[in-house]
């Protein structure tokens, strides 16, 4: 990549070692990166990390790729302004690969303050849970520059089976909602036709071997079995909390652009009402169990 020292394009700074932040840093190290990485948690980045930064400023300043994988809009704003965010390290020709999933507004902000320090933004949102990302087989929809992108394309190949370039900054953004438009609609589609199905005296496991042997087997369904079925074994992949706010920003990106959401809308509702009920930090097949609580 140009603007690298040779040992530095080896080395990708990463800023948020959650539940995806954290398996990215784990699969880069294990393709050989030296991964230096900022969470607010620290222990969560030294768990995952070659070398802890104290900052994002910090992180950002120790390579030429710069990682971001945060919660939510607030989240990464904050991690790119100030004396000590992400901007304020960066240097001229360094890539910032953003894959939180967030509105296009805040992409646009965000590009407007790192174009100021010679360094380029990407928005590059992913789909695929933990697991793709450890058998890279992640999806990446990218948005901003096609040079850019190219200097970037070690580490996301490194993520990525498939790396969608779809036009200007904020692109990857808004196919990024409208992807998770569909994911939402998937999990409350299935969690309410595999209650109905339980309801009307079918076994739940057959019934969910029906859905997957089916016309609506999508991969989503097959990946998500365990879930369903065996909630209290399998790790919480996406929280009902994030669901919620994945479609608020939908619902403001549709608002904004003039496009009909209606479903969009009542599966909003629903998962706001899910998180309030108690199951915000519960996996979004929660909503299943939601659903036979009777509280929807």
């Amino acid at each position: 990549m140009s603007g690298g020292d040779g040992a530095g394009d080896r080395r990708v700074a990463l800023v948020g070692t959650g539940r995806m932040g954290g398996a990215m840093a784990r699969r880069l190290r294990d393709a050989g990166f030296e991964v230096i990485a900022y969470n607010r948690t620290r222990a969560k980045a030294e768990a995952v990390a070659d070398t802890v930064a104290a900052t994002p400023r910090e992180a950002a300043a120790g390579a030429w790729t710069v990682l971001v994988s945060l919660a939510d809009d607030a989240a990464v704003t904050e991690a790119y302004g100030g004396d000590d965010g992400i901007a304020a390290g960066l240097r001229p020709g360094s890539v910032v690969l953003d894959t939180s999933t967030i509105a296009p507004e805040t992409v646009s902000a965000l590009h407007t303050l790192v174009d100021k320090t010679g360094a380029s933004l990407l928005d590059t949102p992913v789909s695929g849970s933990v697991s793709f990302v450890e058998q890279g087989r992640l999806t990446v929809l990218a948005g901003g520059s096609a040079e850019a992108l190219e200097r970037a394309r070690p580490v996301l190949d490194t993520l990525a089976a498939r790396v969608f370039h779809l036009g200007d900054s904020g692109s990857g953004a808004a196919m990024k909602l409208a992807v998770n438009s569909v994911v939402h609609a998937l999990n409350q589609a299935l969690s309410e036709a595999l209650v109905l199905a339980e309801r009307a005296g079918v076994p739940r496991e057959s019934a969910y071997e029906v859905f997957a042997a089916s016309a609506a087997g999508a991969p989503f369904v097959h990946y998500k079995k365990d879930a369903y079925l065996h909630p209290e074994d399998t790790p919480v992949a996406f929280t009902l909390e994030l669901v919620a706010k994945d479609l608020d920003l939908i619902l403001g990106l549709a608002e904004r652009v003039g496009a009909p959401m209606q479903q969009a809308y009542v599966n909003g509702r629903l998962a706001r009402a899910a998180a309030e009920a108690g199951f915000a930090e519960r996996d979004l097949s929660a909503m299943a169990e939601f659903l036979r609580s009777g509280r929807a």
